[in-house]
């Protein structure tokens, strides 16, 4: 039990420091600042346009199947990699699993194909 505490130690102190750190950086300066609001501080913040409208508003639906399409490519890659360096040791397990992975992408995709997210307007 004692080498289990030793090794982890380490991991300990490292995340009390943090821990610390973290408290000080964001408690410290509301201490030791004053708040002055004025008009231009509680303005309209980015554009400079008084807030309109309701916030959730309807999207057009390009902008899902472009993040459909971004998970189905960018997904597909980052786990085939290490897929394919231990496809040896997980055997045939590791191969039909990684298969049905690649099924659920693959219906994704037909998905986008069809509601026409791959044609460039």
């Amino acid at each position: 039990m004692q080498d289990i505490v030793t090794g982890y130690f380490p991991i300990l102190v490292f995340l009390g420091i943090a821990t610390v750190l973290a408290s000080v950086m964001t408690f410290l300066p509301m201490l030791i600042t004053r708040a002055k609001p004025d008009n231009e501080k509680l303005s309209a913040y980015e554009c400079g346009f008084e807030p309109f409208g309701d916030a959730r508003g309807e999207f057009d639906v390009r902008f899902y199947l472009v993040a459909i399409l971004f998970i189905i490519f960018d997904l597909e890659v980052a786990f085939l990699f290490p897929w394919a360096i231990t496809l040896g040791y997980i055997g045939e397990f590791g191969f039909w699993s990684m298969m049905a992975f690649l099924g659920v992408l693959t219906i994704g995709f037909i998905y986008e194909w069809n509601k026409g997210a791959l044609e460039w307007e």
